[in-house]
């Protein structure tokens, strides 16, 4: 299974960003969750077909109305299955 791990930096807290990121993923089929981070940034991880990944990214990379993006840092992987579902997160407070 195909895993992606982004963090999005920018104008991206209290925009509805992580909520426009499980939608757009639930859109395409993927499992995975988000999170705000202590930084100001955004966090989140996506399993699912490449292709629906790629999509997923160029949406996080655009963000809703509201948000700058300013960045968006995707970390490529393989690996079993780890998600049922796409979930929203508390803020993860040991990031940096």
């Amino acid at each position: 299974m195909q895993h992606l791990h982004v963090v999005i930096s920018g104008r991206v807290q209290g925009v509805g960003y992580r909520w426009f990121v499980r939608r757009e993923a639930l859109a395409l089929g993927l499992g995975g969750a988000v999170w705000n981070r202590r930084d100001g940034g955004v966090e989140t991880e996506a399993e699912g077909p490449r292709e629906a990944l790629e999509q997923w990214l160029d949406a996080l990379r655009e963000g809703p109305g509201a948000a700058i993006v300013t960045g968006a840092d995707a970390t490529w992987s393989e690996g079993p299955s780890r998600h049922r579902s796409f979930e929203i997160r508390p803020t993860a407070w040991g990031d940096s």
